[in-house]
């Protein structure tokens, strides 16, 4: 009986046995939660952030952005803007103290469809993590995956060396055209595009390895590597671990700290479903994607197009809710 509560004790748990294959990511703003499970990166968004901002224990960090931003000269709207920037700076210098490698920080979603204003808020985000001695190489500049999200961070990367984070990714044309851009990572959203084909289906539950999500991601994957790009798979936006356990091998995963926790209570063998020895076999066709062809392939796809919308307009009312929070500071 001994012996075998030993060998328990001793057998790797899922994510242990995951993050020999796969990048394990934080998918939160809370870093008391990230210190927990020693991922090597973590994301944030305008959801996390607002939910991170809401707890009493992060309260000294919302002062502290108000003080800064108290601090400018300006109306009240461009103080909150200060604020919210600040914020988010603080919330990635905190998270970066707890983890190893890089954290993403998204940029307003109210300026997803204007890459000069796209850019320019990037840079200030950079600046603000150099005012608190962070370099840009620890940072990924988050944009959601519009033409003009990826355009600008086409320019980020190659004129100023800004790594960027392609979120609100649903589509294979939304990748093709994130490799062609030369950007360092994507983030496909898996459990989104799961919530559309429930809701849109006569289908309400798929096997992990059927689940459209994985499905999009391993498709995603394999063309990247078979055609060599550079530009790194986030798997994201997971609703139970069988989808995460589908994806094992990917490059990276964001996972939400529940998340986290089954697969740390988990001691099952995990299987490498996606590598790139298996991806140079695949028989898929290289194509390219221009403007117009990226809006007609997204504009042909019903569920890409919805979830970007509604991905964009989500992140835009907690971005609001985050704005007026700050304003009960300001006051």
């Amino acid at each position: 009986m001994g012996s075998d509560r030993t060998l328990k004790k001793q057998k790797m748990s899922v994510l242990q046995e995951l993050k020999k294959i796969t990048t394990i990511v934080a998918d939160t703003g809370d870093f008391e939660a990230i210190n927990i499970y020693k991922p090597t990166d973590a994301t944030t968004n305008p959801s996390l952030i607002l939910s991170a901002s809401s707890m009493e224990r992060y309260q000294p960090l919302v002062q502290k952005a108000v003080d800064y931003a108290k601090g400018k000269k300006g109306s009240v709207s461009d103080q909150v803007a200060e604020a919210m920037d600040y914020l988010c700076v603080l919330f990635g210098t905190e998270i970066l103290k707890v983890v190893p490698g890089r954290v993403s920080t998204e940029i307003d979603a109210r300026l997803s469809f204007d890459t000069k204003r796209s850019v320019a808020k990037a840079l200030k985000l950079i600046d603000l993590y150099k005012s608190l001695g962070i370099g840009k190489e620890r940072i990924l500049i988050k944009l959601a995956s519009t033409w003009e999200g990826i355009k600008a961070a086409e320019i980020l990367e190659n004129e100023h060396g800004v790594h960027c984070n392609l979120t609100l990714l649903f589509s294979f044309a939304q990748a093709v055209a994130c490799a062609e851009a030369g950007v360092t990572l994507i983030s496909p959203f898996v459990g989104r595009i799961l919530d559309w084909y429930v809701a849109n289906t006569e289908t309400k539950k798929f096997e992990a390895l059927k689940d459209p999500g994985v499905i999009s991601v391993t498709n995603i994957y394999n063309y990247y590597k078979k055609f060599g790009y550079k530009t790194l798979v986030m798997g994201a936006s997971f609703r139970n671990v069988g989808e995460i356990k589908a994806l094992a091998g990917c490059d990276l995963l964001t996972i939400s700290p529940s998340l986290l926790k089954e697969l740390e209570n988990e001691t099952e063998s995990v299987t490498t479903y996606l590598s790139v020895d298996n991806a140079k076999l695949q028989d898929i066709e290289k194509i390219t994607v221009d403007e117009s062809k990226f809006r007609w392939l997204l504009n042909e796809d019903a569920m890409a197009t919805d979830k970007l919308s509604e991905g964009i307009r989500k992140f835009a009312v907690d971005t609001v809710k985050l704005e007026n929070l700050i304003k009960t500071y300001l006051k």
